[in-house]
Protein backbone atom coordinates (compact mmCIF):
# COMPACT_ATOMS: atom_id res chain seq x y z
CA UNK A 1 0.00 0.00 0.00
CA UNK A 2 3.10 2.25 1.12
CA UNK A 3 4.68 1.67 -2.55
CA UNK A 4 1.39 2.25 -4.24
CA UNK A 5 0.42 5.71 -2.62
CA UNK A 6 3.88 7.04 -3.65
CA UNK A 7 3.01 6.69 -7.02
CA UNK A 8 0.11 8.78 -6.68
CA UNK A 9 0.30 12.58 -8.32
CA UNK A 10 1.00 14.59 -5.45
CA UNK A 11 -0.82 18.46 -5.78
CA UNK A 12 2.68 20.88 -6.92
CA UNK A 13 1.27 23.56 -4.78
CA UNK A 14 1.30 21.28 -2.15
CA UNK A 15 4.95 20.24 -2.95
CA UNK A 16 5.95 24.08 -2.86
CA UNK A 17 4.52 24.51 -0.05
CA UNK A 18 6.64 22.53 2.31
CA UNK A 19 10.41 23.78 0.41
CA UNK A 20 8.90 27.54 1.09
CA UNK A 21 7.73 28.35 -2.95
CA UNK A 22 3.97 28.56 -1.66
CA UNK A 23 1.72 29.13 1.25
CA UNK A 24 0.07 26.52 3.29
CA UNK A 25 -3.26 28.95 3.01
CA UNK A 26 -3.56 28.60 -0.78
CA UNK A 27 -2.55 24.77 -0.84
CA UNK A 28 -5.41 24.14 1.43
CA UNK A 29 -7.57 26.39 -0.45
CA UNK A 30 -6.64 24.34 -3.77
CA UNK A 31 -5.93 20.84 -2.22
CA UNK A 32 -7.35 20.71 0.94
CA UNK A 33 -6.40 17.17 1.49
CA UNK A 34 -3.10 17.76 1.41
CA UNK A 35 -1.24 19.18 4.66
CA UNK A 36 2.95 19.74 4.52
CA UNK A 37 4.50 18.38 7.97
CA UNK A 38 7.72 18.79 9.64
CA UNK A 39 8.23 15.67 11.63
CA UNK A 40 11.36 15.16 14.48
CA UNK A 41 12.60 11.82 15.57
CA UNK A 42 15.06 12.05 18.45
CA UNK A 43 16.01 9.61 21.43
CA UNK A 44 16.73 12.37 23.95
CA UNK A 45 18.39 10.59 26.66
CA UNK A 46 16.81 11.72 29.33
CA UNK A 47 18.07 15.10 28.61
CA UNK A 48 21.23 14.03 29.45
CA UNK A 49 23.70 15.43 27.01
CA UNK A 50 27.06 14.46 26.02
CA UNK A 51 28.72 15.92 29.29
CA UNK A 52 26.68 13.57 30.91
CA UNK A 53 24.73 16.97 32.69
CA UNK A 54 20.61 16.71 32.92
CA UNK A 55 19.87 19.73 31.06
CA UNK A 56 16.12 20.21 30.07
CA UNK A 57 16.97 24.22 28.62
CA UNK A 58 19.14 22.61 26.34
CA UNK A 59 17.00 19.94 25.00
CA UNK A 60 14.15 22.80 24.73
CA UNK A 61 15.97 25.23 22.85
CA UNK A 62 17.33 22.28 20.71
CA UNK A 63 14.02 20.85 19.76
CA UNK A 64 12.31 24.30 18.99
CA UNK A 65 14.93 24.88 16.53
CA UNK A 66 14.07 21.78 14.77
CA UNK A 67 10.11 24.18 14.46
CA UNK A 68 9.01 20.35 14.07
CA UNK A 69 4.79 20.24 13.96
CA UNK A 70 4.98 16.30 15.26
CA UNK A 71 7.52 15.06 17.98
CA UNK A 72 8.55 11.43 18.62
CA UNK A 73 10.49 11.12 21.49
CA UNK A 74 12.14 8.13 22.85
CA UNK A 75 14.12 7.69 26.56
CA UNK A 76 11.44 9.93 28.07
CA UNK A 77 11.67 9.58 31.88
CA UNK A 78 8.34 10.85 33.81
CA UNK A 79 8.93 11.39 37.73
CA UNK A 80 11.41 8.21 37.09
CA UNK A 81 14.63 9.28 39.70
CA UNK A 82 17.70 11.77 40.55
CA UNK A 83 19.02 11.81 37.13
CA UNK A 84 16.42 13.23 35.68
CA UNK A 85 15.77 15.62 38.89
CA UNK A 86 12.17 13.62 39.35
CA UNK A 87 10.98 15.83 36.16
CA UNK A 88 7.86 14.81 33.77
CA UNK A 89 9.34 15.21 31.25
CA UNK A 90 6.84 14.97 28.78
CA UNK A 91 4.67 17.44 30.55
CA UNK A 92 7.59 19.94 30.88
CA UNK A 93 8.83 19.73 27.58
CA UNK A 94 4.44 20.32 25.93
CA UNK A 95 4.82 23.44 28.21
CA UNK A 96 8.09 24.97 27.05
CA UNK A 97 7.42 24.09 23.54
CA UNK A 98 3.35 24.76 23.58
CA UNK A 99 2.51 21.23 22.37
CA UNK A 100 0.06 18.35 23.29
CA UNK A 101 1.34 15.64 24.27
CA UNK A 102 0.94 12.00 24.83
CA UNK A 103 3.52 9.24 26.97
CA UNK A 104 4.12 5.49 26.80
CA UNK A 105 4.88 4.63 29.89
CA UNK A 106 6.93 1.23 29.11
CA UNK A 107 8.47 1.01 32.60
CA UNK A 108 6.06 1.58 35.15
CA UNK A 109 7.47 1.32 38.66
CA UNK A 110 6.74 1.64 42.06
CA UNK A 111 6.96 5.04 43.75
CA UNK A 112 9.84 6.19 45.57
CA UNK A 113 7.72 6.90 48.97
CA UNK A 114 3.61 7.04 49.43
CA UNK A 115 2.29 10.04 47.77
CA UNK A 116 4.66 10.49 45.29
CA UNK A 117 3.90 9.53 41.36
CA UNK A 118 5.24 6.29 39.64
CA UNK A 119 8.46 6.31 38.21
CA UNK A 120 8.11 5.78 34.83
CA UNK A 121 10.21 5.65 31.53
CA UNK A 122 9.14 5.34 28.03
CA UNK A 123 8.37 7.49 24.67
CA UNK A 124 6.43 10.30 24.01
CA UNK A 125 4.55 12.03 21.06
CA UNK A 126 4.31 16.01 21.23
CA UNK A 127 2.32 17.26 18.01
CA UNK A 128 1.41 21.22 17.29
CA UNK A 129 -1.84 19.82 16.04
CA UNK A 130 -4.92 18.67 18.30
CA UNK A 131 -4.59 14.65 19.31
CA UNK A 132 -7.76 12.80 18.66
CA UNK A 133 -6.99 9.58 20.59
CA UNK A 134 -4.25 7.50 21.16
CA UNK A 135 -2.90 4.58 23.16
CA UNK A 136 0.43 2.45 24.16
CA UNK A 137 1.42 -1.07 23.27
CA UNK A 138 3.51 -3.46 24.89
CA UNK A 139 6.24 -5.10 22.01
CA UNK A 140 7.06 -8.72 22.73
CA UNK A 141 10.31 -9.47 24.16
CA UNK A 142 12.67 -12.48 22.75
CA UNK A 143 13.65 -13.09 26.33
CA UNK A 144 11.69 -12.08 29.36
CA UNK A 145 15.02 -10.56 31.01
CA UNK A 146 14.69 -7.86 28.32
CA UNK A 147 13.73 -4.15 28.95
CA UNK A 148 9.99 -3.84 27.63
CA UNK A 149 9.69 -2.17 24.79
CA UNK A 150 6.06 -0.36 23.67
CA UNK A 151 4.59 1.08 20.34
CA UNK A 152 2.67 4.59 21.10
CA UNK A 153 0.30 5.83 18.74
CA UNK A 154 -1.64 8.80 18.41
CA UNK A 155 -4.14 10.39 16.21
CA UNK A 156 -3.64 14.10 15.34
CA UNK A 157 -6.00 16.84 13.65
CA UNK A 158 -4.04 18.51 11.03
CA UNK A 159 -5.78 21.36 10.27
CA UNK A 160 -9.02 18.77 9.30
CA UNK A 161 -6.75 16.07 7.94
CA UNK A 162 -6.29 12.76 10.47
CA UNK A 163 -2.91 11.54 10.89
CA UNK A 164 -1.70 8.74 13.16
CA UNK A 165 1.63 9.51 14.49
CA UNK A 166 3.83 6.37 15.78
CA UNK A 167 6.73 6.10 18.07
CA UNK A 168 8.82 3.07 19.03
CA UNK A 169 12.54 2.08 20.67
CA UNK A 170 13.28 -1.73 19.93
CA UNK A 171 15.67 -3.69 21.87
CA UNK A 172 19.26 -2.92 21.68
CA UNK A 173 20.96 -5.84 21.89
CA UNK A 174 18.78 -8.86 20.12
CA UNK A 175 18.37 -9.36 16.54
CA UNK A 176 15.42 -11.80 17.43
CA UNK A 177 13.00 -9.51 19.65
CA UNK A 178 13.73 -6.49 17.38
CA UNK A 179 12.31 -8.58 14.38
CA UNK A 180 9.64 -9.90 16.57
CA UNK A 181 8.86 -5.95 17.65
CA UNK A 182 9.21 -4.89 13.96
CA UNK A 183 6.46 -7.38 12.95
CA UNK A 184 4.06 -6.11 15.85
CA UNK A 185 4.85 -2.55 14.90
CA UNK A 186 4.33 -3.83 10.92
CA UNK A 187 0.92 -4.94 12.26
CA UNK A 188 -0.22 -1.84 13.38
CA UNK A 189 0.78 -0.04 10.34
CA UNK A 190 -1.37 -2.28 8.14
CA UNK A 191 -4.31 -1.86 10.53
CA UNK A 192 -3.88 2.38 10.09
CA UNK A 193 -7.08 4.11 8.42
CA UNK A 194 -5.15 7.09 8.63
CA UNK A 195 -1.76 8.08 6.88
CA UNK A 196 0.93 7.42 8.97
CA UNK A 197 4.17 8.79 10.16
CA UNK A 198 6.86 6.55 12.60
CA UNK A 199 9.24 7.45 14.56
CA UNK A 200 12.21 5.79 16.61
CA UNK A 201 15.27 4.60 17.60
CA UNK A 202 15.42 0.97 15.87
CA UNK A 203 18.77 0.39 17.47
CA UNK A 204 19.43 -1.51 13.61
CA UNK A 205 20.97 0.09 10.98
CA UNK A 206 18.66 -0.10 7.11
CA UNK A 207 19.99 -3.42 5.51
CA UNK A 208 18.79 -5.50 8.46
CA UNK A 209 15.27 -7.87 8.17
CA UNK A 210 13.91 -5.44 10.95
CA UNK A 211 14.06 -2.57 9.46
CA UNK A 212 13.25 -3.88 6.27
CA UNK A 213 10.06 -5.18 7.24
CA UNK A 214 8.93 -1.85 7.87
CA UNK A 215 10.64 -0.16 4.82
CA UNK A 216 8.82 -2.56 3.03
CA UNK A 217 5.57 -0.93 3.95
CA UNK A 218 6.79 2.62 4.98
CA UNK A 219 8.94 5.31 3.03
CA UNK A 220 12.50 5.91 4.87
CA UNK A 221 12.19 9.35 4.60
CA UNK A 222 16.11 9.65 4.77
CA UNK A 223 16.64 7.41 2.12
CA UNK A 224 14.63 8.84 -0.34
CA UNK A 225 15.22 12.77 0.23
CA UNK A 226 17.94 12.55 2.72
CA UNK A 227 20.89 14.82 2.91
CA UNK A 228 24.05 13.52 4.05
CA UNK A 229 24.70 10.04 5.24
CA UNK A 230 21.66 10.59 7.97
CA UNK A 231 24.31 9.18 10.84
CA UNK A 232 22.58 9.36 14.24
CA UNK A 233 24.68 7.60 16.69
CA UNK A 234 26.82 8.52 18.33
CA UNK A 235 26.06 11.91 18.55
CA UNK A 236 29.76 12.88 18.84
CA UNK A 237 30.79 11.08 16.11
CA UNK A 238 27.96 9.11 14.40
CA UNK A 239 29.11 6.17 12.61
CA UNK A 240 25.53 4.43 11.82
CA UNK A 241 21.65 5.50 10.69
CA UNK A 242 19.53 4.12 13.72
CA UNK A 243 17.13 6.50 13.91
CA UNK A 244 14.14 6.94 11.66
CA UNK A 245 11.31 8.77 10.27
CA UNK A 246 9.46 6.43 8.11
CA UNK A 247 5.86 7.08 6.55
CA UNK A 248 3.24 6.45 3.30
CA UNK A 249 3.52 10.04 2.72
CA UNK A 250 5.82 11.47 0.59
CA UNK A 251 9.17 12.66 2.22
CA UNK A 252 10.55 15.75 0.38
CA UNK A 253 13.28 16.07 2.51
CA UNK A 254 15.32 14.69 5.17
CA UNK A 255 18.19 15.99 7.39
CA UNK A 256 20.27 14.84 10.95
CA UNK A 257 21.07 17.78 13.20
CA UNK A 258 24.26 18.12 15.23
CA UNK A 259 23.52 17.84 19.30
CA UNK A 260 25.02 17.86 22.42
CA UNK A 261 21.55 17.46 23.98
CA UNK A 262 21.75 14.28 24.11
CA UNK A 263 23.83 10.86 22.61
CA UNK A 264 21.96 10.61 19.22
CA UNK A 265 21.50 12.94 17.13
CA UNK A 266 18.31 14.01 16.26
CA UNK A 267 16.58 13.18 12.05
CA UNK A 268 14.17 15.70 10.66
CA UNK A 269 11.76 14.88 7.62
CA UNK A 270 9.84 17.38 5.85
CA UNK A 271 6.60 15.74 4.32
CA UNK A 272 3.80 15.99 2.30
CA UNK A 273 0.79 14.00 4.07
CA UNK A 274 -2.50 13.26 2.02
CA UNK A 275 -5.97 11.18 2.79
CA UNK A 276 -7.37 9.21 3.28
CA UNK A 277 -5.30 6.61 3.36
CA UNK A 278 -7.41 3.72 1.55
Amino acid sequence: MARMRRTHLVPLLALLTVVGLATPAAADQRAPSVRPLTVLSFNIHHAAGLDGVFDLDRLTTEIRHTRADVIGLQEVDRNYGERSGWTDEPAELARRLGMHVVYGANLDLEPPAPGRPRRQYGTAILSRYPILEWHNTLLPKARPEEEQRGLLEAVLNVRGLDVRAMTTHFQHDNAEARVLQANAVAAAVRSAAEPVVLTGDLNATPDTPEVRTLTAILADSHAEAGRGDGFTYPAEAPAARIDYVLTDALPVVSTVRPTEASDHRPTIAGLVVWGPRY
